[in-house]
């Protein structure tokens, strides 16, 4: 239920759907619908709860810190460069080929520009909240320019979704990027 509501949203926008339409495309009444989640609102917070479970697990799976470094400082301590670099090549990949966290940035891109509460999602998952994530392990790491250095190698990633996306040859575009991405360590590491 949660994929094919993300998918609509995804498509259409969140405001734009409807419970008829989600239900409609599940080929279920919206009483039906109704008995699963109380509301479209409610869907939502679902689909957001399930993206933060995948978060951490990629997180976990990846080793790398899953909180903040106010909440974990401890475990920004463990990470090294070149683990870093690794979760960030399979991040790319989660983020445009994993069908839910593909949808879900796609919906945010499309909301976020229609409510401050989807902006600040966008920010939280796509924006500001992975550039301070690396900024913090860049600077743990004792990189220097830390912040500099976390814009350009976090940029890499923003921009190349967006090719990925628009991408007739998908895997072109995921090699492109991975070829930006060491050449920028490259240059970080000098």
């Amino acid at each position: 239920m949660l994929i094919v509501a993300l998918h609509l949203f995804a498509r259409d926008g969140y405001e734009a759907v409807s419970v008829s339409q989600i239900a409609g495309e599940l080929d279920m009444t919206k009483g039906a619908l109704y008995r699963h989640y109380k509301s479209k609102r409610d869907i939502f917070d679902s689909i957001v709860k399930r993206m933060e479970q995948q978060d951490s697990e990629q997180a976990r799976e990846n080793e790398v810190p899953e909180e903040s470094i106010e909440k974990t400082p401890e475990e920004y301590q463990n990470v090294s460069f070149d683990d870093f670099v690794e979760y960030s090549k399979s991040m790319f990949e989660y983020w445009t080929e994993d069908d839910f966290a593909s949808s879900f940035r796609k919906m945010l891109t499309i909301e976020q520009f229609r409510s401050e509460g989807m902006q600040k999602l966008y920010q939280q998952y796509l924006v500001s909240g992975p550039a301070g994530y690396v900024k913090d392990l860049f600077k743990n790491m004792k990189i220097k320019d830390p912040e500099e250095n976390a814009v350009k190698f976090y940029a890499n990633m923003f921009f190349y979704y967006s090719v990925y996306d628009g991408a007739a040859d998908k895997a072109k575009a995921k090699c492109q990027f991975e070829q930006m991405l060491d050449k920028i360590v490259e240059e970080m590491k000098q």
